[in-house]
């Protein structure tokens, strides 16, 4: 093959010019220096001439070629620059290929050429390494379906440990041991490492455990009061979990403590489509009372409440009839009260809103009286789950139900203010 001859050849060359130095006069002590000299311009000029054809002629028509092309895992290769640092391979070649032309009666300049190529080379495969990583974490957000689950803690562990093992190999390479020697030093330092690796490692558990137990995704609204954290989360990596709060500032939360700590997720509430409103209504309970003639007769006018009074009225009237006591007082047998009818007209109100889910739980209950009245509660759920919407449609219903207490001659409970107080100064 042709190969095989060229580095004789070359080497006959170089000593033949070695010796026409010396025919000239020149000393050997000097001859040694000027092919030192040409050798290293050589090898620049050629490491140059590659680096130009890598990155000018060869990269700019692959990334032509992948910007033409429909597909879209490749585009994150460019993105990150995973071929422009690949191109970077091409000096090494040259120093690689020339230097034992140039430096074969000096073996011991060789060799550190080589050395500083090998550990060029293992720099540049990290760097590669690297990007290539963060292409896959892109091609990987850049999906619907998977963006949500974190991902890029594990790349970073990846990362971590690839770069560790880098390290020890360039270690061994400048000091001419084996990465064996390397790795088994570890053990002394092990302390150390899990010293300085303690977020890291504490990351990467609770990054496999919220992975696997889907506790977290981008995305995800959560509320961390240990951490005043209380917004959606932005990004989860190998060490903390950033959370814009709606107050649009940034709060940072170490990922471990996603598993040490509590926390609540609302994502259960996205993912329904539905928004809780738990909300109570104090009534005073000197305004409850029953239902006389003239009340019930205005109830009737309510369209709402005229199926429940006609099922009510009818079960109230059998059972009054079939006790045969004294109707005369309302205390006697069951009637109808305001504060039951008010409770009544409420559920059918909701039952009745558009905005409100209907499968999903719908209740207005009473809860315990207390010094500040008697607790009517709403518990239903919105079908908008936007912030502004959900707080619109909860106040409209507010608004509704606080004007109609009193045509029930319900009152809200408040407490006394000045303007209450007036009266009594007289």
């Amino acid at each position: 093959m042709p190969g095989d001859y060229l580095e004789p050849t070359s080497k006959t060359m170089i000593g033949n010019f070695e010796n026409w130095l010396t025919d000239l006069g020149v000393a050997q002590g000097q001859v040694d220096i000027v092919m030192l000299v040409l050798g290293l311009i050589a090898i620049v000029i050629v490491g140059v001439i590659l680096n130009i054809i890598a990155k000018q002629i060869i990269l700019r028509t692959v990334v032509a070629l992948i910007k033409r092309s429909k597909t879209e895992w490749d585009d994150p290769l460019i993105e990150h620059n995973v071929l422009t640092r690949l191109s970077h391979i091409a000096p090494a070649i040259a120093i690689n290929w020339l230097a034992p032309l140039f430096f074969f009666n000096n073996e011991d300049f060789v060799g550190f050429l080589k050395m500083g190529v090998n550990i060029y080379l293992i720099v540049i495969f990290i760097w590669v390494f690297d990007s290539f990583l963060d292409a896959i974490l892109t091609l990987y957000n850049s999906r619907q379906k998977t963006r949500r689950i974190p991902l890029k803690g594990f790349l970073q562990a990846v990362k971590l440990v690839v770069n560790l093992i880098g390290l020890i190999i360039i270690l061994s390479i400048a000091f001419g041991k084996s990465p064996i020697y390397f790795f088994s030093g570890l053990g002394a330092v092990t302390a150390v490492l899990l010293l300085v690796f303690k977020d890291a490692i504490l990351g990467f558990v609770a990054g496999i455990q919220i992975s696997v137990n889907n506790m977290v995704q981008v995305g995800d609204w959560i509320e961390m009061p240990k951490y005043s954290a209380d917004g959606d989360v932005l990004d989860v990596t190998l060490t903390t979990v950033k959370v814009q709060n709606w107050d649009k500032t940034i709060t940072t939360v170490p990922t471990y403590a996603l598993i040490s700590d509590s926390f609540k997720n609302w994502r259960g509430m996205s993912e329904t489509g539905g928004r809780r409103i738990k909300r109570s209504l104090q009534i005073d309970m000197n305004s409850v009372q029953f239902a006389d003639e003239e009340l019930l007769e205005k109830f009737k006018r309510f369209a709402l409440l005229k199926p429940y009074l006609e099922k009510k009225l009818t079960e109230i009237q059998e059972h009054n009839e079939s006790r045969k006591e004294l109707m005369d007082e309302l205390i006697n047998g069951r009637h109808l009260t305001n504060v039951g009818t008010f409770r009544a007209y409420c559920l059918a109100y909701l039952r009745n809103h558009e905005l409100i889910h209907q499968d999903m739980t719908l209740l207005v209950r009473q809860l315990q009286p207390g010094p500040d009245g008697l607790p009517i509660e709403i518990y239903v759920f919105t079908k908008d789950i936007r912030w502004a919407f959900y707080e619109d449609i909860q106040a409209d219903i507010f608004d509704h139900l606080l004007a109609v207490i009193p045509q029930f001659k319900l009152r809200v409970f408040q407490k006394p203010t000045g303007k209450d107080l007036e009266h009594l100064k007289a």
